[in-house]
């Protein structure tokens, strides 16, 4: 594993949240004051990538108020480029997230209709000059999402992206509290042919894309390491992807979780170790995989130590409060190379 070596532009759109949440453990009914902290899947990967070294542009629009401009000033604090922000609407996408314990789920409620991004319109976006200078474009499936509107200028970025040159990701992050998977799989299919790299996890692929296998544990009734890498190919076939990256998450209870990953490229499959995470925040995570997986990728690292970087970096934000991912390439790299232990670094 290296160390950081060449600083890359790397541009993504989406919106960000404020987010509030009782304390610790307490449910929304008891809950008599909330935590806020600022966030959303677009703005977590910039977040991350500024703190490998990066040069992240986070594209969005924000009401020009005070409280959106603290949204903007909690992305300047760690490096994102904001200058792209537009700034109107009236209001700002909230969620609302309840913390699971033991055999209690998380919950989450979104607040977010009518948000200033969703009512965005796709002439906002110069995405040719935005794109210039880009070496990466990453949006996720909650964007398009949001608003027709919102998945116009979406395809526009994407499109003017390829155009350009520019490689594009996409984490499918599919919620169904914002859209059916009927509506999910007509929208998104479009973007699939200029796809450079697709993130997802095997529930999602499964339930949008009806992509399956056969090979499950007859001990756990979970798909065998050959039967992700089944759903990977088909994925890959089905829509003529260069690259897919597929993590696997293992859940005992709500605040014990196994991860692991997998990268399939046109040759081979790659899968990272497993790790064994007892959860301080969920929230972000597959977020974080994403802008690890897009950092190794653009300092050329080689496939099976991009996984596992990227598989690292997602592990060390279930440690972290809040929805930013706020490590160093270095502690990416070192709990890569075992230093997993959590001992006291002197």
């Amino acid at each position: 594993m290296t160390k950081p070596h060449v600083s890359k532009r790397v541009v993504t759109f989406g919106e960000l949240l404020l987010r509030l949440c009782p304390d610790g453990e307490q449910r929304f009914l008891q809950a008599d004051r909330y935590n806020a902290f600022f966030g959303g899947a677009e703005a977590n990967v910039s977040v991350l990538l500024a703190n490998l070294g990066m040069q992240p542009v986070f594209v969005s629009r924000l009401p020009d108020h005070e409280i959106g401009q603290a949204g903007i000033n909690a992305l300047r604090k760690y490096g994102v480029d904001t200058g792209e922000i537009l700034r109107g609407g009236n209001r700002m996408g909230l969620y609302f997230l309840e913390q699971g314990a033991s055999q209690r789920p998380s919950r989450v409620i979104y607040d977010r209709a009518d948000s200033a991004f969703a009512l965005s319109d796709p002439f906002d976006y110069d995405w040719g000059r935005i794109l210039r200078k880009a070496d990466w474009f990453h949006f996720s499936g909650i964007t398009p999402a949001l608003s027709d509107k919102v998945a116009a200028a979406c395809m526009d970025a994407v499109r003017t992206a390829a155009h350009l040159g520019v490689p594009v990701s996409c984490d499918l992050n599919y919620r169904q509290a914002l859209w059916s998977k009927e509506k999910a799989r007509k929208v998104l299919e479009p973007y699939m042919a200029y796809l450079d790299l697709l993130i997802a996890n095997e529930e999602h692929i499964k339930t949008l894309f009806d992509i399956h296998s056969e090979n499950i544990d007859p001990k756990t009734g979970e798909l065998t390491e050959a039967g992700i890498e089944e759903l990977a190919a088909q994925l890959v076939h089905q829509y003529g992807l260069p690259c897919a990256a597929i993590t696997m998450r293992r859940s005992i209870h709500a605040q014990h979780n196994r991860i692991r990953a997998l990268l399939l490229n046109q040759k081979q499959a790659y899968f990272s170790k497993e790790y064994d995470i007892h959860i301080s925040d969920r929230v972000g995570s597959g977020d974080s995989f994403s802008g690890g997986l897009i950092y190794a990728l653009l300092q050329g690292f080689f496939p099976s130590k991009a996984v596992e970087f990227a598989a690292a970096a997602c592990c060390l934000k279930h440690t972290i409060p809040g929805d930013f991912c706020l490590i160093s390439a270095e502690e990416i790299c070192r709990l890569c190379e075992g230093a997993g232990s959590g001992q006291i670094q002197r």
